[in-house]
């Protein structure tokens, strides 16, 4: 089996079988508090799934918070490193899209909230030959009032919850192909909010 765990929106918890079917769901739509639902979550989706041995973990890398992002990757690197088994990481978008495309066919951009009046946006357009959404514009973030602009007439899905069955098939097809969607470090978009300073203004003599 697959887990696969995600903290980029709510607290999303998932296994599947090597073959992408659902074998167990758990979740929490609260955008915070990932640090007190994830343990829950990760023995009830291991519980419902029943037994058998979870072979790899796929961590959801972002965008999302700091914070809450972490919590989940977190997660999934204990669990990992407590069974021996390797991480996989994944996008986060990548889940929302592979969700989008059962009905979408022409390109779209999945849209997440950034906060603090900000959006982060990635463009996908049906799937590469592996089954992984295509990207075909990296994640950025824009602020919300110019999102739409900034789409300039795209189709654009709104996502409020993600997937993590979703996610566990994305990271299931990347293994199976060989591939590594991205690194270990968590997509997380915004600017630091402090700078360092400038240089000491001189003092006249």
């Amino acid at each position: 089996m697959i887990l696969a765990v995600d903290t980029s929106l709510g607290t999303a918890v998932a296994l599947i079988d090597a073959d992408g079917a659902a074998r167990s769901t758990a979740n929490a739509t609260d955008p915070f508090g990932h640090a007190e639902v994830i343990g829950d979550l990760l023995v009830d989706a291991c519980r419902e799934a029943g037994p058998g041995d979870v072979t790899h973990v796929v961590a959801g890398m972002g965008p999302g918070p700091f914070t809450g992002l972490r919590i989940g990757i977190a997660a999934a690197r204990a669990f990992a490193l407590g069974r021996g088994i390797p991480v996989v990481p994944v996008p986060s978008h990548f889940a929302a899209a592979l969700t989008a495309l059962e009905t979408e066919t022409q390109p779209f951009a999945i849209v997440t909230d950034a906060r603090r009046r900000e959006v982060a946006i990635t463009v996908f357009d049906g799937t590469d030959p592996d089954g992984i959404p295509n990207v075909v514009a990296d994640t950025v973030l824009v602020r919300a009032a110019e999102a739409d602009a900034h789409l300039d007439g795209l189709r654009r899905i709104d996502v409020a919850t993600l997937s993590a069955t979703d996610l566990a098939r994305v990271g299931a097809r990347a293994l199976a192909a060989g591939r590594t969607l991205t690194g270990d470090e968590p997509l997380y978009l915004r600017h630091p909010d402090v700078t360092l300073p400038g240089a000491p203004k001189k003092v006249g003599t």
